[in-house]
């Protein structure tokens, strides 16, 4: 069922939106349709949930040493970077 939304938008954008819209086959309601749904799906995923990418790489780099202190090597790439 779809329900009636006013919004205010700047008139630049919605006149950019328009060309978006015709350009694209698509109306404005279905653009900002899509975008809430996305917008909304995003925020109902656990932030614990690593991007896909991420999920690739994980192990790819092997680390010899179990006991490391990442906090001092992040800091030690820290002070590297910016006291150069």
């Amino acid at each position: 069922m779809s329900t009636k939304l006013t919004l205010l938008v700047e008139e630049s954008v919605i006149e950019e939106a328009k060309l978006y819209a015709k350009k694209h086959g698509r109306s404005i309601s279905n653009i900002v349709e899509e975008y809430l749904k996305t917008v909304t799906a995003t925020s109902k995923k656990s932030t614990n949930e690593l991007h896909p990418v991420i999920k690739n790489l994980w192990g790819s780099v092997k680390v010899s040493q179990k006991d490391i202190d990442y906090n001092h090597l992040l800091q030690d790439a820290l002070l590297e970077k910016y006291l150069k």
